[in-house]
């Protein structure tokens, strides 16, 4: 019987050169397991580093506003004015910008119930948010900042109103601001300028939270003014695109027309007429003792209203800095 021919050695060569492959690649993929874990556990690392760093910042920012209230309170003895910042830090204003308050021609009634309504509130009587709202340039923040210079002409330092400006974007921050003035003894107008909402802006409703309808509310010692040309601080389109697109229009427009509506009080101003463009020229150029012939003022006043295109307190004011200038005049009360 034949024998089977015996495996030779050749035959092993072929087997050698798949298993020393299938070796080498079974420890590849160890060596790069045990790189990766590691490289991980090094971004791991450094992201947990950054997240402390970040916590560490934010507690200390937190504690930096808690421990202001106090240094701000002591300030308020500093100035009756101040700008707010979102930061938590209330900036002293050493001297307002502001016109004397009989300056201000063609809004006698509104002025008259805003002074009535800035005394109750500084006697510490009850007293309305108001919103000034209406023409451009027909003095509605120079009302504001004049009403407060003339309720603390006669008043003693600790009884004295203390303004307080807000920016229109940093109204976010009111809850924060409120909770400074909350505590302390002072009472306290907060002051905000061209006031208004526009696009999907949904800062109004941090507004609406504070003016009524809070927990807390508004704190006694605080009154909030407003201007804007505006009457419901929104843009028409807003509401018009609310009243289209909603399924119940009435209550997508009341959501947004109710932010007006808790200012209890509204004062609208609009366009003067031209006896009182003219009135609050001669107005200016008296106080300021500006000497030009009537009939030569009221012609030049008029030509630059007409060049303007309107008539308002503040194009007055802008025709009478020209001839101030012009004549050699600087603008210094006699």
């Amino acid at each position: 019987m034949p024998k089977k021919p015996s495996k030779s050695p050749a035959g092993k060569g072929p087997r050698t050169p798949v298993i020393k492959p299938v070796q080498v690649a079974a420890k590849r993929p160890k060596a790069v397991s045990n790189a990766a874990p590691k490289a991980a556990s090094k971004v791991s690392q450094d992201l947990s580093q950054e997240r402390i760093v970040r916590a560490l910042e934010t507690i200390a920012a937190h504690l930096a506003a808690q421990g202001k209230p106090a240094v701000e309170r002591e300030s308020f003895k500093q100035a009756d004015a101040y700008v707010w910042h979102p930061d938590g830090r209330l900036a002293a204003v050493p001297r307002v910008s502001r016109v004397e308050l009989f300056l201000l021609r063609g809004v006698d009634r509104m002025r008259d119930i805003l002074m009535e309504n800035t005394e109750r509130f500084a006697n510490g009587l009850p007293a309305n948010n108001a919103l000034l709202w209406g023409a451009r340039g027909m003095g509605k923040s120079s009302l504001v900042k004049a009403a407060h210079a003339s309720i603390n002409a006669d008043r003693k330092p600790a009884d004295k109103l203390k303004l307080i400006e807000i920016h229109r974007e940093d109204i976010e921050s009111l809850p924060a601001l409120m909770e400074q003035l909350r505590a302390s003894s002072f009472r306290f107008i907060v002051f905000c300028d061209d006031l208004s909402f526009d696009g999907n802006d949904a800062s109004y409703k941090s507004l609406k939270a504070v003016l009524e309808g809070g927990i807390e509310g508004r704190p006694e010692n605080v009154i909030l003014y407003a201007t804007s040309n505006r009457r419901h601080l929104l843009a028409r389109e807003m509401i018009e695109n609310e009243r289209s697109t909603a399924i119940n229009p009435g209550e997508a427009v009341e959501e947004k027309v109710s932010l007006s509506d808790r200012f209890g009080l509204w004062l609208g101003f609009h366009r003067c007429s031209q006896d009182e463009y003219l009135a609050m020229v001669r107005g200016y150029c008296s106080h300021f003792s500006i000497e030009l012939d009537d009939e030569a003022l009221e012609r030049e006043a008029l030509e630059w209203s007409t060049t303007r295109g309107s008539r308002s307190g503040r194009v007055a004011w802008q025709f009478v800095q020209e001839l101030a200038g012009r004549l050699g005049v600087k603008l210094t009360a006699q």
